[in-house]
């Protein structure tokens, strides 16, 4: 039995020393230089709760921390809601028994394996305000060029409504959408994965459930509503949730359209740029490291919520 007991761990052995050295000896110290004030050249040095004190101040005053928390919140709450309204319209679609389904799932799916420094690269290219498709696509049905890579202002903000107002009352031109609406229209793009998991998901909703509903004369879209969507509910839940933590942890997109910087005004510095600019290029790790454990508080926080409002929405067969 010993001897058995020592092939596992032997067997197991490469994985218990990668976990070791990359997950929890990171993690844990982590947590120790979220109290020091550490520049990696030199020794940490211990500094108490003086790095929270600074992403407390930082939240107040609406700088730095707050800009990235905001960011990352716009982008997250735009860009996850919006993957799986597209991703399950899609799956909806590609589970119609049409010529050529094969083909048009294949098409579909195609964004999602791109290499995402070659998608970022091609996108600004399609978001170039003066040469990219997108704006020529948009003025060939009418509506100016938008300034996607150069303008903060964002779509969905005070400024972005009082600008579609005065559009509305011919005051001014419908320069709508900046660079966050920019990286909220890149993720829609790909939404390969969840459709994938979605159409996989239609392939279970019991066929008798339809022929029940047609034989009382229920419709298309009583169906979808009393059938489909509860029945999906669960996948819904899964791709909300795999969606969150994605959009907490977008970072390669995010560089290459920013170059690097968050720019134009900050407006793409989201969490873990702001990570990652704090840690190795300002030398701040212990100010990176705290932010981290904030941000993974926060994210636990969310997380639970979701996962106790599923009582309210989420069908499960076995219920």
């Amino acid at each position: 039995m010993k001897q058995r007991n020592l092939a596992g761990i032997l067997f197991a052995s490469p994985w218990l020393v990668g976990f070791a050295l990359l997950v929890a000896w990171p993690f844990a110290a982590s947590i120790y230089w979220s109290f020091c004030q550490f520049d990696l050249i030199n020794p940490p040095q211990l500094v108490g709760s003086e790095q929270y004190d600074r992403l407390a101040s930082e939240l107040r005053d609406g700088r730095g921390f707050a800009v990235a928390l905001k960011n990352t919140a716009y982008y997250a709450l735009l860009s996850v809601p919006l993957s799986i309204v597209v991703g399950l319209g899609l799956a909806i679609m590609l589970s119609w028994k049409i010529r050529g389904q094969a083909v048009y799932r294949t098409v579909f799916y195609l964004p999602a394996v791109i290499p995402i420094v070659a998608a970022s690269i091609l996108w600004l290219w399609l978001l170039d305000p003066q040469e990219g498709m997108v704006n020529y696509l948009l003025g060939w049905i009418g509506l100016p060029g938008q300034n996607w890579l150069t303008q903060s202002r964002s779509a969905v903000s005070g400024a972005g409504v009082s600008t579609f107002v005065g559009w509305f009352q011919g005051k001014n031109e419908l320069t709508l959408f900046g660079s966050k609406d920019a990286l909220v229209l890149m993720s829609v793009w790909a939404v390969g994965n969840a459709m994938i998991i979605f159409l996989a998901a239609l392939g279970d909703v019991p066929e008798s459930l339809y022929e029940a509903a047609t034989i009382d004369g229920a419709g298309r879209w009583r169906k979808f509503w009393h059938i489909t969507l509860p029945m999906m509910s669960p996948i819904i839940f899964f791709n909300l949730v795999m969606g969150l933590i994605r959009a907490v942890q977008t970072f390669t997109s995010i560089y290459i359209l920013s170059e690097g910087t968050g720019q134009p005004g900050d407006s793409l510095l989201v969490f873990s740029l702001h990570l990652f600019l704090s840690a190795f290029a300002d030398l701040e790790m212990g100010y990176a490291s705290a932010m981290a454990w904030v941000m993974f508080v926060l994210l636990v926080i969310c997380t639970w919520l979701l996962f106790r409002s599923t009582r309210h929405w989420v069908f499960y067969q076995s219920q």
